[in-house]
């Protein structure tokens, strides 16, 4: 019999692998319907910045999250690989020398490096346009009700309220760092917003209750603070060739951290702490939330 973190790995990786084959597929140089023309440079550098590897594990958190409230798992792949492309639009941009300027991302050099940054601009631009047009799509088979769901909370979760208001708070800190309660938001916005919709999103696709769709939300808000507890203690302890960029930025730029503040064996504690209440949200769906619980461990425990 397998265990449940056997399972989960195996899932995560078949995951990742069937969220590549159809990202690869629609970041092909062929023209959609009423398409003009798709520039080969630009496809080129899209496919730079989305398709070097990673866990894919927003588009897991969609598909299990679908799966645990019995969604149609071609509309999960479909709203999963929007996710990623969004996901990696704001990756590319944070790469970039007036954001985060960084040269590695995922052990290859980021967009603005391989190409150009004008490129690497228009390349997340692109992305992140492709995102809503993957939803909204026949394709993608859900109700058009569902689908407005789906682009309205993906939109609130990555604008200027979610993830790039959050990107815009973490410039801010790096001349005036927040107190307890501004890094708290600051995560919470940049790193967990995107997460949190995650697991939202799987009760979207599945058309499930009010009562469904806020306990996935409650559960993506907890797994979004311990990833961004996770991400800044292996900012202080691990390395370059491990993370795949660079480590030890957020220290040298003086941004503050909730780590920084209260010292890791605080962060520790209350990442094992947050991690409990994850798991015991999902208690009610029994074994079928196993997978899920499974991966808010693993959220606390990855070394990259």
């Amino acid at each position: 019999m397998t265990d449940s973190k056997t399972e989960f790995e195996m899932r995560l990786r078949q995951s990742a692998a069937e969220t590549e084959v159809m990202l690869s597929s629609l970041l092909s140089d062929t023209c959609l319907g009423d398409e003009i023309a798709r520039p080969p440079h630009l496809m080129a550098a899209m496919r730079h910045g989305s398709l070097n590897g990673g866990k894919r594990l927003r588009p897991f958190l969609l598909r299990e999250a679908a799966a645990l409230l019995g969604g149609s798992s071609q509309a999960a792949l479909r709203a999963g690989v929007a996710l990623e492309c969004l996901h990696c639009y704001s990756l590319i941009h944070d790469d970039l020398p007036a954001m985060d300027d960084d040269d590695l991302r995922r052990g290859q050099p980021t967009v603005h490096k391989a190409f150009d940054e004008a490129t690497a601009i228009l390349a997340g631009d692109s992305l992140l346009t492709y995102a809503f047009d993957i939803i909204a799509a026949p394709e993608t088979e859900l109700a058009d009700r569902l689908k407005m769901e789906l682009v309205l909370s993906l939109a609130r979760a990555a604008g200027p309220g979610g993830m790039a208001g959050g990107q815009a708070l973490d410039l801010a800190a790096e001349k005036s760092p927040p107190d307890e309660a501004g890094i708290v938001i600051l995560q919470t916005m940049k790193t967990g917003a995107l997460l949190r919709f995650a697991c939202e999103a799987g009760a979207i696709v599945a058309g499930s209750p009010s009562a469904d769709r806020e306990r996935l939300r409650l559960f993506g808000q907890k797994i979004g603070l311990a990833y961004q507890l996770a991400d800044d203690l292996l900012d202080l302890t691990s390395d370059a060739a491990t993370l795949g960029k660079a480590a030890g930025k957020d220290a040298a730029r003086g941004k503050g951290t909730l780590v920084g503040m209260h010292g890791m064996d605080w962060a520790e504690k209350r990442l094992d702490a947050l991690t409990e209440e994850a798991v015991e949200l999902l208690a009610p769906y029994g074994e079928k939330a196993l997978i899920l619980q499974e991966t808010a461990r693993f959220i606390a425990s990855r070394d990259n």
